[in-house]
């Protein structure tokens, strides 16, 4: 007779399991508080829904859990069978969805006479984006009518980010959320690409303050599961002449080689907070890889650029990347010289790279901007140059910049002045505070966080450093548990991480293998082809099919799917038998979310096993049914969101 699975009888332990049980076990990190909105406060006005709409309908359909209402998804009526038991917990995962850029502004009249508008700032031409009624930024785009989530339930800064997390654990969140508050597990979840059980450990054992201090001098940290990995694409940190030694001219491996690097360092870098600020940055100053032209440039922009100076000062990253080729030839400037101005670099130096939409420039300071940018070139061998012949000289004017510009010789250092004062202009301050306060905290921060951020990049001259300990500081970001949304990416990495797959014996092979499948997801590393970079906000990755293509995912990671990877065994999830399946469940939920589930999911997952609550487990594997439960656990909200 084959051993059965699940007994009936809740009297007796199993007679033919040995070892301890998890009888008396309630779970390491305890289940998150249940959180209730106001009465009258279920659609955020209270006020009553008009008969026949959608909100009267979800509001006749039964209550709706609070958190659902600042963007969390649904969890669905619970069922029997696989697909219904995904669509219950996986009703929170979130993925990808058809993109859209932002409104175009509307512009006055060409001025009759440019030069009085050099002279001047008047005359045609001077409406800006911002007056026109374009949106902020493209995120915003996702997130109007969001507003501002000015008060998350506590605010402020502390001396030190442990004594800040104690402040916000006190305080109430106004938006509730399924997952656990812990500090540990949310630092983990916002500083790196996902906790694994080694964060875990070491931020316990370091403290949430020497934690931080560590991640925020990379140099000093050892890697070397990430440095054994980037031998599998070795063109990936070469510079430019060297890859130009490697490979033949025009051959495209070298981008390809660092995007399966990026992976291999998000998934394996034990420097996790800084690999968060190269992903942040390469989205900022966008560079997509593959581009036509960049097969020997962008690996190095990569090194030169974002990796250089993501802890760095934005101004010295920003004058860098107006001096490397890859940008150059991505944004066109290589055909613009002062015969024939091309606008593209230009305008997104303003745009997306420096004040944004919201720095109220015009298209007027558009065209000085392009002339400022004129004779910045790349040469066929890969290398930046100043061509004093191309560049336009005259008067010129951008916002609070002027210059008489009227030496050739002199336009490389009168464009370097022009970038320092962008990088360091108010808005640029705002711009870059709001999007690092999107990136950690939530989709609409509060607007007294991006301003404190914001004064301190001023103060600091644009050092990033300052800025990110301020965050770190702040009881916004540590009570903000839940209120962001992994990206398709984010999720995968996120897997590969708390799964514990490693390098193996064809890494090569294998990190080719994961850069496919993230095409699937729709968000390849560094593979946004406009250069606003991908979107960070939960709206924009909304779709059925990106979100079965994150659960396909998960099963792959839990049932060894990556050749040439380790891969961990499933039957290695849960190490000793556990006295009941619900007891089973805690654990195994544990070891993969770092918390219980709440019972309404437990129950669904019961459901889809066949069994009882308080059903005997004779087998840690459940007889072969772990490898197809577990992913079930990843594709719940508890993991969707961070």
């Amino acid at each position: 007779m084959p051993e059965r699975l699940f007994s009936d009888d809740p009297g007796d332990a199993p007679k033919t399991v040995k070892g301890a049980f998890f009888s008396d076990y309630t779970g390491e990190f305890p289940m998150p508080r249940v959180l209730r909105s106001p009465p009258d406060a279920a659609d955020g006005t209270g006020e009553q829904p008009a008969p026949g709409t959608p909100a009267a309908r979800r509001k006749a359909g039964g209550p709706v859990p609070a958190w659902l209402r600042t963007g969390r998804p649904a969890l669905h009526e619970l069922t029997r069978n696989r697909r219904q038991a995904l669509m219950a917990l996986g009703g929170g995962a979130v993925a990808l969805g058809a993109l859209g850029s932002g409104a175009a502004a509307m512009f006055g009249p060409s001025a009759a006479n440019p030069d009085e508008f050099v002279k001047t700032g008047s005359g045609g031409g001077n409406i800006s984006p911002r007056d026109a009624g374009s949106f902020s930024n493209r995120d915003s785009s996702y997130t109007s009518g969001q507003g501002d989530l000015n008060d998350l339930g506590a605010s402020g800064t502390s001396d030190t980010p442990s004594a800040a997390a104690v402040a916000a654990m006190r305080a109430t969140p106004r938006f509730p959320t399924p997952l656990n508050r812990d500090p540990v597990l949310h630092l983990l979840r916002r500083a790196t690409f996902g906790p694994t059980l080694a964060d875990v450990a070491l931020v316990k054992q370091l403290g949430i303050d020497a934690w931080i201090d560590q991640q925020l001098e990379p140099d000093k940290i050892e890697d070397p599961v990430a440095d054994a990995a980037l031998k599998a694409v070795p063109t990936a940190t070469m510079s430019t002449a060297d890859i130009r030694a490697a490979v033949k001219d025009g051959d495209n491996k070298p981008m390809y080689e660092l995007t399966r690097a990026v992976l291999a360092r998000q998934m394996w870098s034990s420097r996790q907070l800084f690999e968060v600020m190269v992903d942040f940055w390469n989205n900022h100053l966008n560079v997509t890889s593959p581009f036509d032209g960049g097969w020997d440039v962008r690996g190095p922009y990569d090194v030169g650029v974002i990796r250089k100076h993501a802890l760095g000062k934005f101004s010295d990253m920003l004058i860098a990347s107006a001096r490397d080729p890859a940008m150059m030839r991505y944004l066109d400037n290589t055909s613009s010289d002062q015969r024939n101005v091309n606008e593209n670099y230009g305008r997104e130096l303003l745009e997306l790279h420096t004040v944004g939409i919201d720095g109220g420039y015009n298209e007027k300071d558009v065209r000085n901007s392009a002339y400022l940018m004129t004779g910045r070139t790349a040469t066929r061998d890969g290398t930046f140059r100043y061509d004093q012949n191309k560049h336009w000289k005259g008067a010129v004017k951008v916002l609070g910049f002027q210059h008489a510009n009227k030496s050739a010789g002199d336009g490389l250092a009168v464009g370097d002045a022009y970038l320092l004062y962008l990088a360091t202009h108010p808005s640029t301050a705002r711009y870059v505070a709001r999007k690092l306060c999107v990136r950690f905290v939530c989709d609409t921060p509060p607007q007294g966080l991006v301003d404190r951020l914001a004064k301190t990049y001023q103060e600091s001259g644009s050092a990033i450093v300052p800025v990110l300990k301020v965050l770190f500081r702040s009881q916004e970001f540590w009570i903000a548990t839940g209120l962001k949304t992994r990206r398709p990416l984010e999720n995968f990495v996120a897997t590969a991480r708390v799964v514990g797959t490693k390098p193996g014996s064809d890494t090569a092979k294998a990190l080719e293998a994961l850069y496919n499948f993230t095409n699937k997801l729709g968000q390849p590393p560094l593979g946004w082809g406009p250069p606003d970079g991908y979107p960070d906000v939960a709206t924009a990755w909304s779709s059925a099919a990106g979100m079965l293509e994150t659960w396909n995912a998960h099963r792959a990671f839990i049932q060894g799917q990556w050749k040439g990877l380790d891969n961990p065994k499933a039957d290695m999830l849960v190490t000793q038998p556990a006295a009941t399946l619900d007891t089973y469940l805690d654990v195994l939920a544990n070891r993969l979310v770092f918390q219980p589930m709440q019972q309404p999911e437990k129950d669904a997952l019961i459901k889809f096993l066949g069994a009882k609550a308080d059903a005997r487990v004779t087998d840690s594997t459940l007889g072969g049914k772990l490898p197809l439960l577990a992913p079930l656990i990843l594709d719940s909200v508890y993991h969707a969101l961070r």
